[in-house]
């Protein structure tokens, strides 16, 4: 990530305006939880927009998995601070969070006011929707991170292994571990 504009980059791009501008359009249409996002954030900022190569959007992920809370949030606002400075931030926030915590609370309400009016199913029908976007998510950011044989094994082993033996410490062994083969093959990309 680079704070320089992009030759025959338009310098209006990089304002809090315009960052809150795209995010907003993202937090009204985006659907779905946390590993959701990052996949609409890669399409947005990395194919559509190339305000970030897949090598810098990879990192960004990468180190906000270490960070408190959702990566989305942090993945968003850091590409907001990367783009307009400090107010980058807050327009990244303010539109891609903000709206989605303001639709949930008015969904609350109403399914706590009218939830007797909802169909049956229609909130099963949601979670079905739910993991088809991050499924799709998933798959995108996939195909980009595990291009070849070498990085699909080793994403393979490392689920394999995360999901037979929990925990913290065994997460942190596996991206160390994982790190270490990249490492020593040569192949980091």
């Amino acid at each position: 990530m680079t704070d320089q504009p992009e030759k025959g980059e338009d310098r209006r791009e990089r304002t809090a305006l315009a960052v809150f501008r795209v995010f907003l359009r993202l937090g009204l249409t985006s659907f779905g939880g946390p590993i959701a996002h990052l996949g609409y954030f890669r399409d947005e900022f990395v194919v559509r927009r190339r305000w970030l190569s897949e090598r810098s959007y990879a990192d960004l992920v990468a180190l906000c998995q270490f960070l408190p809370g959702p990566a989305s949030s942090q993945v968003g606002m850091a590409i907001g601070l990367s783009r307009a400075g400090y107010a980058g931030v807050f327009a990244a926030w303010a539109g891609f969070t903000l709206p989605s915590a303001l639709l949930l609370v008015l969904f609350a309400l109403g399914v706590g006011a009218w939830g007797e009016a909802l169909a049956p199913g229609a909130l099963q029908g949601l979670k079905i929707v739910a993991v088809a976007v991050v499924a799709q998510a998933v798959w995108g950011m996939g195909r980009s991170l595990c291009p070849d044989a070498p990085r699909l094994s080793l994403m393979a082993v490392a689920v394999c292994v995360l999901l037979v033996v929990p925990g913290v410490w065994v997460q942190v062994g596996v991206i160390v571990a994982g790190g270490r083969r990249e490492g020593s093959n040569g192949s980091a990309h």
